[in-house]
């Protein structure tokens, strides 16, 4: 075990799977001689030359349509488009090509492939680099989507994409990059997808959040305990899938629950998780679920982005008012 950084941890894990897989590629903008934006591919290149680690033009749509190509051929390609906000350019690859192709070919194909793109707030990007557009991708059918909020998790699960035989887009958090740091095996291992993680256990409310969100709502958490209120937290890792027992058990323990996600309100995806809890756990509910998140708006410039993405502070106030009015 050793400490790491989150893209140390996701560097790390594509080395070693590269190394042990001959069949594995790397491609995207940038990530040969540069090594990445943020240099998750950094060295790679060096390590295992330029036709296992395949800098692309500039075009989303060709590095994905390229990347099916090379997995229907046989190989096992990771895919980096460089921000979530520019999968708009390859939506029509994504939606119409990778997540269906298993079904298109009735069986015949399927797609060993892993998107990793960069996402979320907190760090003053420019305009459609920090979008949470998740929802987007776990309404199309046939795609995993993956979302880890610390470095061992970042590790344990790209390594379970890579290793499986359908399209995984492996969401990472631009906040927790560098900032996210933790202990880390430095031996491979795998994380099964589909299986939450209780970062903190609580009796009264139940916090459910995923990325970069989960480690502000942990935040959260130990401020509600001030307050005397128990919050029990939930990273969710993967949202698709969803792991459906252990947020009924953890609402069957609580009765109350607060969803939390960066993305805008109307139509993301604590609304779909919402939906889940009130099929499965409606009657050990004592309070309406509550939704916290980003207002209806495009994703504002920089200098006002902390009162667009939901932070510690808000949390713990909307929570309070919810523990107070269920009392």
């Amino acid at each position: 075990m050793s400490e790491k950084t989150m893209i140390e941890a996701i560097r790390e894990c594509m080395r070693q799977e590269m190394e042990a897989d001959d069949k594995i590629v790397v491609i995207g903008e940038d990530v040969g001689k540069l090594g990445g934006v943020f240099r998750a591919t950094d060295g790679l290149q060096a390590q295992f030359g330029d036709q296992r680690v395949v800098d692309m033009p500039l075009a989303e749509g060709v590095i994905i349509g390229s990347g099916i190509g090379l997995a229907i051929s046989g190989l096992r390609p990771i895919i980096e488009l460089q921000f979530l906000g520019f999968g708009h350019q390859a939506f029509h690859q994504i939606g119409q090509q990778v997540a269906r192709l298993r079904f298109r070919s009735q069986g015949r194909h399927s797609l060993p492939l892993v998107i990793r793109s960069p996402y979320g707030g907190g760090v003053r990007t420019p305009e459609l680099h920090s979008d949470a557009f998740e929802a987007y991708y776990t309404h199309t059918p046939g795609l995993k989507v993956v979302a880890p909020a610390s470095a061992y998790d970042a590790k344990g699960l790209l390594a379970e994409a890579i290793a499986g035989d359908d399209p995984v887009l492996f969401l990472e958090p631009l906040k927790g990059y560098r900032l996210v740091k933790d202990e880390v095996p430095d031996e491979r291992y795998r994380i099964p997808l589909g299986k939450l993680r209780v970062m903190r256990e609580g009796t009264d409310v139940t916090l459910i959040a995923w990325s970069a969100a989960s480690v502000m709502v942990n935040q959260a958490a130990e401020e509600l305990a001030a307050q005397g209120i128990s919050a029990e937290v939930l990273d969710l890792r993967s949202l698709t899938p969803l792991d459906i027992d252990g947020i009924a058990a953890s609402v069957a323990k609580t009765g109350r629950v607060a969803v939390i996600q960066e993305a805008p309100l109307t139509g993301g995806f604590a609304s779909e998780i919402i939906a889940t809890i009130q099929e499965e756990c409606f009657y050990s509910l004592q309070a309406p679920i509550l939704r916290i998140t980003a207002p209806d708006t495009p994703y504002p410039l920089g200098g006002v982005e902390d009162y667009f993405v939901p932070d510690a502070a808000r949390v713990v106030a909307e929570v309070a008012a919810l523990m107070s009015e269920s009392a």
